[in-house]
């Protein structure tokens, strides 16, 4: 083996263990303050990646709603449009959910902060958008995200015939 490949992997092998085994400082570990109590709750060391999944699954969702209204209705990108809402709003309902079981009213106030983007009001808005024109059925969902779909375009009527034309 070259001296240089060993030094990459003695390299890599370094950062891990290091990534692995040294402890987070405090000041980097978001946290709560809960009224009922007044203590201080820990979010925990991958609220980091929270925030990023979460930002890219509003992308993820914006893609599918940024769809073709005619390749909506069946095949491989219906498949896809309906599996780009599902994740996002299962995740959504999922941590809404988790986060105030966790964490009490904080948690709550919190994750419904970290979910009321700009963003996730425009997925919202196209989200009824394709429902009031036929593009999108309720039946398409299950589970958690089906439950935040529900609500989501309680107020709408179909007014349009779309994947029924």
């Amino acid at each position: 083996m070259k001296p240089v490949w060993l030094l990459l992997w003695a390299a890599a092998i370094g950062q891990v263990a290091v990534w692995a085994f040294v402890p987070v400082s405090p000041d980097h570990v978001p946290s709560l303050h809960t009224e009922e109590s007044g203590e201080e709750r820990i979010l925990g060391y991958e609220e980091d990646i929270h925030v990023q999944s979460r930002a890219d699954l509003r992308k993820e969702a914006l893609v599918s709603l940024e769809q073709p209204w005619a390749g909506r209705c069946g095949g491989d990108s219906k498949k896809k449009f309906v599996l780009g809402l599902n994740e996002y709003y299962y995740h959504r309902q999922n941590q809404t959910e988790r986060y105030a079981e966790n964490f009490g009213r904080a948690g709550a106030k919190y994750i419904a902060q970290q979910w009321s983007t700009p963003d996730d009001k425009r997925v919202d808005r196209l989200t009824q958008e394709a429902y009031a024109k036929g593009y999108l059925r309720p039946a398409d969902f299950n589970g958690l995200s089906r439950k935040l779909i529900d609500g989501v375009i309680s107020e709408e009527r179909v007014t349009g015939k779309g994947c029924e034309s």
